[in-house]
Parts: C-alpha cells; sequence; structure tokens
C-alpha cells in the first residue's frame, strides 16, 4: 500500500504550497479554501506528531500560527463574545 511509504511531512509541504496559493487569491475567493486548510491543519499536525515527534509538531503549529494568526485572532474574539470586523475587503 503506498500510502505506508509517504512521510505526513510531504503532505505537510504539500499543505504549505497550497496555503501559499490560496493566499494569493483575492480575499473573497480566499475563504472557502481557507477554511478548508484551517480544518485540516489540526489532522495533519497529529499525524505528523504521531509519526515524527512532538518537535516537529511544535514547529509545524508555530508555522500554522504565524500563517493564519488574523483568521484565528477572529476566530478567537467571536468566541471570546468580543468585536470581530471583518476586512474592509469582505464587507459588503
Amino acid at each position: 500500500m503506498i500510502w505506508g511509504y509517504i512521510s505526513p511531512l510531504f503532505f505537510g509541504c504539500l499543505w504549505i504550497l497550497v496555503a501559499a496559493v490560496v493566499a494569493m487569491l483575492p480575499m473573497k475567493r480566499q475563504m472557502a479554501p481557507g477554511l478548508a486548510l484551517l480544518i485540516l491543519a489540526p489532522f495533519l499536525l497529529v499525524w505528523i506528531g504521531w509519526v515524527h515527534g512532538w518537535v516537529w509538531v511544535v514547529v509545524g503549529t508555530l508555522a500554522f500560527v504565524s500563517m493564519f494568526r488574523n483568521p484565528l485572532i477572529y476566530f478567537v474574539r467571536r468566541a471570546l463574545g468580543k468585536p470581530a470586523p471583518l476586512p474592509k475587503d469582505l464587507e459588503k
């Protein structure tokens, strides 16, 4: 089975490349693929940690938080009940 031979780090690198492409899209077109990447990241980080150890989870988490800091801040503010304004590009 081929999946046993492919490292989760390969998929981590693929995730980074896809995230970079999504970041180049206009703001309105980033929402759906960005949300998919945001949901996929924790599963990918757990898989990387399971195979390669916790050090790589820390490195991956720092990279993830760095890339998705604005959406994460938005969701934390919404969860805490604080005002979370949308970027001007997304306001109607």
